[in-house]
């Protein structure tokens, strides 16, 4: 089963909760870990996994011959992200391509569909993928290289590493942007990690939309759930969103939090309420499976 963590709004808890369900299950489960959040990756902080092997990621980004480009502007029409510009021949004076690496996502479009045959692709680095493990967790992060514009070919990288015969938990990226439709893909359920605030309430309603947008099954952890109002309460109510955990804010475990140290270790009582999640999880699912079917 594939579980993703995600979150409307960044700070909601949502790598806590990610790892310490991680930690919960390593008994009972064979557990797979993978921290999508390629631009600022931080489970590695609190799973403190051996990193046994990095591999460069790059992506496949166009290079035009000139002596076979013609600047039909072929390439230019298809390319839906504008990663190519052709200036035509005008007044005597030579065409010209410009090719802008950063805004390309590699779907190979361009050199598929040139009538000239004009354009080959050559790979281009975009950050890497390092696996390791964290004691029975079978850990993968990437690290998106600085000034990157687009993660999203990276994400996909690091989700080729997915076994699904295990339990797979996946941090997403925070929001509702391409990073996290990405991370998302092919999850079986999804845990939301919001906050009683009108902030996380507002975020909590984007990423609910992009799920059922999305057909993914999904249920809602309310952290510092003790502060705050009750509108998120209400609203789970209101769309029948399961709450499947909540979470009472303690100085204890923020502090805890800010020594990189997983709030299951120190505080074990909790691995308790996160291996009932797990289970809720998989009845929920299952609820989903028979009604579909």
């Amino acid at each position: 089963m594939i579980i993703s963590v995600a979150s409307g709004k960044g700070g909601t808890g949502k790598t806590t909760i990610a790892v310490s369900l991680s930690l919960s299950i390593e008994s009972i489960e064979d557990v797979q870990f993978l921290d999508c959040d390629v631009e600022e990756p931080n489970a590695h902080i609190f799973l403190k996994p051996t990193i046994k092997t990095q591999n460069k990621a790059y992506i496949p980004v166009p290079q035009i011959d000139e002596t076979r480009c013609n600047y039909c502007g072929r390439c230019a029409e298809v390319c839906v992200y504008n990663a190519i510009a052709i200036l035509p021949p005008s007044e005597g004076k030579k065409g010209n391509s410009l090719i802008f690496p950063q805004l390309c996502h590699g779907c190979g479009a361009c050199s598929a569909l040139c009538p000239q045959g004009a354009i080959k692709e050559v790979n281009r680095e975009i950050g890497v993928v390092e696996a390791g493990n964290c004691g029975r967790i079978e850990f993968i992060q990437g690290r998106l290289n600085i000034g990157e514009a687009i993660s999203p070919p990276l994400i996909r990288q690091v989700k080729k590493h997915i076994k699904p015969e295990k339990t797979v938990i996946i941090d997403v990226p925070p929001g509702t942007s391409c990073p996290v439709v990405a991370s998302l893909k092919g999850s079986d359920y999804s845990i939301l990690v919001t906050e009683p605030t009108p902030f996380g309430l507002n975020d909590l309603i984007l990423a609910v939309e992009l799920l059922k947008i999305m057909n993914i099954p999904f249920g809602v952890v309310i952290n510092r759930a003790d502060l705050g109002t009750d509108e998120v309460d209400k609203y789970c109510y209101e769309q029948d969103i399961p709450v499947l955990m909540r979470i009472p804010f303690k100085r204890e475990v923020a502090i805890t939090y800010s020594k990189g140290e997983p709030m299951v270790k120190v505080f074990p009582q909790y691995k308790k309420d996160f291996t009932d999640l797990f289970n809720k999880i998989k009845k929920e699912r299952c609820k989903r499976e028979n009604r579909d079917s």
